[in-house]
């Protein structure tokens, strides 16, 4: 397969891109480390040149995938060629090598791209001194391509003139005996083998041709040098019209056959095999493709050439599905003959037998006769072979003595000589039976041999008719996969980890600091959320809101995924985290201090969040056609806290998680559909409502003593508290707790105390985002201390710090402060205090677990900037919400399906989804735990035979990219799949 430019390809190449002289650099990128992108532009008109280090330069019409971050060779492009115009695009002499000049005078810069050996791109100034080169080595001992030397332009070579006929004859004269024409004149030329074949042919020549001394055989020089001449006259010819005509373009094509297993009339696939400028004799019999131009003939093999990979491999597939099958039947074939064979050897053996009885009887007797007489096995060889030379007729039918097995050999002929008279042949004679039972013996074993052969033709249509059920199965699959892997389309943040919230907002965070520094700066816009931990190693997650305020739900995922992707995971360490808008992060340091890549200046108040667990979840998303995307439009919609406390408590109640054992042995794990490789399940019973009513218990206790102790404290003035009070003003800062079990949120402060719980304030609701402007009221008010009776876990010692830290505040003074730094406004406070009226009156009818009233938490810093939320226009479609509604995790059974993306979220974000499994941190590596799971989804008795293709067309790379680390896997209800 032809995959880089010849000299001819070069100029005209070069020819057809005149046309892109005059305009202007956009952009530059680069695709890998050896292909670049330079965009052109010219006021409406677009142009994208290609260049690849080596092979190949052409514009393209196809999005090409781009490196993530720009390498430092192109930052080095952008910052010599970025608005310079293409001034001249040229061949440098004949050789391979092109020049492309941005920007004139001393403002010029070139870039020279070789397409020789390695390849290489340098990038000189004015003067063609080295300024950057992709491939820094040395030719020789005086050319040295490195930064600050002169770029050598004398090495190119400046003449393809077709050589004299004395050249010519010298050049056939160095030749070796053996080299035909084509090897021996491609070194010496500059036209390239594909002329040197197409002028030779049209000649009367061929390539083939071997340089020989008899006019009879192959090249003769007298004879042929003339024709030769003419030839490469010819090719001249052609390289000079090359400069001043653009070509058209050619894709010459190779038939690649599919194996059919009905067996009719065979398919083919057209491979895409070499590009030409020209149609030469030597491919005008192959099948082609014709375009207008030759740039656009070479952007087409090279953008198809993946997608071409992907039919080649599936034709190996089939090719190797179909030989499997022929091997079965050969093997079947191969045991009938045989059969066929030992069952007529042994009827003529039997049929011989009973033919020559009396003969086999006298033969039998006279060995044994010897052998009781005790004669040595020697002796009885010489004994017969002395009758054999007397002509004695029953020692010359004696062919062999195989005493050993106590047989001997007779070659036996048919004495009646019909006219299916049986061929003489050698039999094997039992010396312990009589000639009768040796005939009989036969006639058993041909018996056998026929059973076995009626049971191996019964055998064989069952055997051969599962051995094509999975031929057909396999090259079912094989265009499935095909088809889905041309379907697949890579989502632009499936570079990052990502998930889908509960409230359907697009969550995504670096894998490195690299990432992290293209999250912040491309991705998130000032009215997104930043979230972030305070681990090592902890990802930069940015929730993209849209416009939209993000519920607290929503950052608690957020804030989850922040800490799972620290090394909070493998220290199985549960921490927190925080979030601030967009606005809040700057990548600008202050004086004297500077931020390495993937660190940030955080202005304003941080909002720390809570994580319960570390608990992610494994799914797989599907990609829905167009026509059936309207089905799931609300399926991932803000659930109120009511209803998702009732929803959340019910799945508690009823589902149970079941661990997943991951098995060592990676042979087993890739084989699905066998028994006994079902992963061993070990029930977890969880007795919740025993561990809540021990722990309240010990807290009601807990608080008894801490009310003792509070007694005993002196009340003290904290200048401190109040300075900081001053500057909460219009700040929500608060310290969220999401309790995925029962689906209760607690929001807490420092600035309260257990005196200022009461039993109205006991369930949360939902608080709405703080408008900016808006002053907060300073009216005082009393409130009246109750009991607390069901504190969480880890909430008494907080609140003995708060007491601790606000001991000197009595009621009065308490109740203004909180007062003073509430956010909302009096109309809502008034709303929520109906709320809470109502909760208590409800309460006597559905118990429920205590929770801590909501509470703020004091801020280290400035107020936070909270950025103006604006409002999407009229008729705006929001370009994430459309893409995202694309995605289902819960595909209806009449659903068109085209692809299936794996996805690792927080596992209260995949509630509604039809496939998962839950993730913490265990002792299974990431891959094998993969595998498992994905057997585990296959199994699925409620899994569409569609589901299941477009799982197992997931790539093995892509399934556990997103993992944190080791996990341990566990699922819901596991046994179900066991049945």
């Amino acid at each position: 397969m032809k995959t880089r430019f010849n000299t001819y390809d070069i100029v005209c190449m070069v020819t057809e891109l005149q046309r892109l002289i005059g305009m202007r650099v956009n952009q530059v990128y680069d695709i890998d480390n050896r292909t670049y992108i330079i965009r052109l532009q010219r006021s409406e008109e677009k142009s994208i040149l290609l260049l690849e280090s080596g092979n190949r330069f052409h514009t393209t019409h196809f999005e090409w995938p781009k490196n993530v971050a720009p390498s430092g060779f192109t930052m080095k492009l952008r910052k010599h060629l970025k608005n310079k115009r293409l001034e001249k695009l040229s061949q440098i002499g004949i050789d391979r090598i092109i020049d492309m000049q941005f920007g004139s005078g001393e403002a010029a810069y070139h870039v020279i791209l070789e397409l020789y050996d390695r390849g290489n791109i340098v990038l000189t100034d004015c003067d063609w001194t080295i300024l950057n080169v992709l491939r820094p080595h040395v030719e020789g001992d005086k050319i040295r391509f490195a930064v600050k030397e002169k770029y050598p332009l004398d090495r190119a070579k400046t003449s393809y003139e077709a050589p004299s006929d004395d050249a010519l004859k010298e050049i056939l004269g160095n030749s070796k005996p053996g080299d035909n024409l084509k090897k021996i004149l491609n070194p010496n030329l500059e036209y390239g083998a594909s002329i040197i074949d197409h002028v030779l042919l049209e000649n009367g020549l061929s390539g083939n041709m071997k340089v020989a001394q008899d006019p009879n055989k192959g090249f003769f020089l007298e004879r042929d040098l003339d024709k030769l001449v003419t030839a490469l006259k010819q090719a001249e010819a052609i390289m000079e019209e090359a400069k001043s005509r653009i070509a058209q373009g050619y894709i010459i094509q190779k038939k690649e056959e599919r194996p059919n297993p009905q067996g009719g009339e065979a398919s083919y696939l057209l491979t895409n095999q070499e590009f030409h400028p020209m149609l030469y004799l030597q491919n005008k019999q192959q099948p082609f493709t014709e375009y207008e131009t030759f740039d656009r003939a070479v952007d087409e093999f090279f953008s198809a050439l993946e997608g071409q990979k992907i039919d080649l491999k599936t034709i190996q597939v089939e090719r190797e599905a179909m030989k499997k099958l022929h091997n079965v039947k050969k093997d079947h074939e191969k045991r009938i003959t045989e059969l066929q064979s030992v069952q007529l050897e042994d009827r003529k053996a039997a049929e011989l037998i009973s033919r020559n009885e009396e003969l086999v009887e006298q033969a039998r007797l006279a060995v044994t006769t010897a052998i009781a007489n005790q004669m040595s096995w020697d002796d009885i060889k010489l004994l017969v072979k002395t009758a054999q030379d007397n002509n004695d007729p029953i020692a010359s039918s004696i062919k062999g003595l195989k005493l050993n097995t106590n047989h001997i050999t007779l070659l036996l002929r048919d004495p009646y000589e019909e006219e299916d008279d049986i061929k003489p042949m050698l039999v094997d004679v039992d010396l312990s039976l009589t000639a009768h039972a040796n005939a009989r013996r036969y006639y058993n074993q041909k018996r056998s041999a026929a059973k076995k052969q009626q049971k191996t033709l019964e055998s064989a249509d069952k055997a051969l008719k599962s051995a094509e059920r999975k031929t057909k199965q396999t090259l079912k699959e094989a265009q499935t996969i095909s088809t889905i892997t041309k379907a697949r389309k890579n989502y632009w943040f499936e570079k990052f980890y990502w998930f889908i919230s509960s409230d359907n907002f697009l969550v995504i965070g670096g894998r490195d600091q690299q990432q992290n520094e293209l999250v912040v700066k491309r991705y998130m816009r000032s009215s997104d959320v930043y979230v972030h931990a305070d681990l090592s190693g902890a990802a930069s997650i940015v929730v993209k809101c849209a416009g939209r305020p993000p519920p607290p739900r929503t950052l608690s995922e957020a804030g989850l995924a922040a800490v799972a992707y620290s090394m909070a995971w493998e220290a199985k360490v549960v921490t927190r985290a925080w979030w601030v808008w967009g606005a809040q992060v700057s990548k600008s340091a202050p004086t004297g201090e500077y931020l390495t890549t993937g660190s940030f200046m955080i202005r304003g108040r941080k909002n720390y969040l809570h994580t319960d667990h570390l608990q992610l979840g494994f799914s797989f998303l599907f990609r829905l056609e167009d026509s059936c995307i309207e089905r799931h439009r609300d399926e991932r919609r803000c659930i109120a806290a009511d209803e998702m406390s009732d929803v959340t408590s019910q799945q508690t109640e009823v589902e149970e998680d079941q661990e997943i054992v991951v098995s060592d042995d990676d042979e087993q794990s890739d084989k699905e559909n066998s028994p006994d490789l079902l992963p061993v399940i070990a029930e977890e019973i969880t007795a919740l409502e025993l561990k809540n009513e021990k722990r309240e218990n010990k807290e009601e206790k807990d608080d008894e003593e801490e009310k003792g102790d509070k007694e005993e404290k002196e009340d003290k003035e904290d200048e401190e508290s109040e300075s900081a009070s001053d500057s909460d003003d219009d700040v929500l800062d608060t310290h969220i707790k999401i309790d995925h079990g029962t689906g209760e949120v607690i929001v807490e402060s420092r600035n309260r105390t257990s005196s200022d719980v009461t039993a109205e304030e006991s369930v949360f609701n939902f608080p709405t985002l703080p408008k900016k402007g808006k002053k907060p009221q300073k009216k005082p008010a009393k409130q009246q201390e109750k009991p607390k009776d069901g504190l969480k876990r880890g909430q008494r010692g907080k609140m003995k710090k708060i007491k601790e830290k606000y001991k000197h505040q009595d009621d009065e003074d308490r109740a203004m402060m909180m007062e003073f730094l509430k956010p909302a406004k009096e109309k809502e406070s008034k709303k929520a205090a109906k709320q809470a009226t109502k909760v208590k009156s409800k309460g006597a009818k559905a118990a429920k677990i205590p929770q801590p009233a909501p509470m703020l938490l004091e801020g280290d810093s400035d107020a936070e900037l909270e950025p103006e939320l604006e409002p999407e226009a009229e008729g705006a479609v929001d370009v994430d919400s459309e893409l995202l509604s694309q995605l289902t995790g819960a595909p209806l059974a009449d659903d068109e399906l085209l692809f299936a993306v794996p996805v690792v979220a927080p596992y209260a974000a995949l509630h509604n989804y039809k496939y998962k499994v839950k993730l913490t941190p265990g002792g299974s590596k990431r891959g094998k735990a993969a595998k498992t799971a994905l057997a585990v989804f296959l199994r699925d008795r409620t899994a569409t035979p569609r589901e299941k293709d477009l799982l197992k067309a997931v790539k093995e790379e892509n399934v556990a990219r997103n993992f944190p680390g080791k996990v341990k896997l566990s699922a819901p209800q596991l046994h179900k799949h066991k049945k």
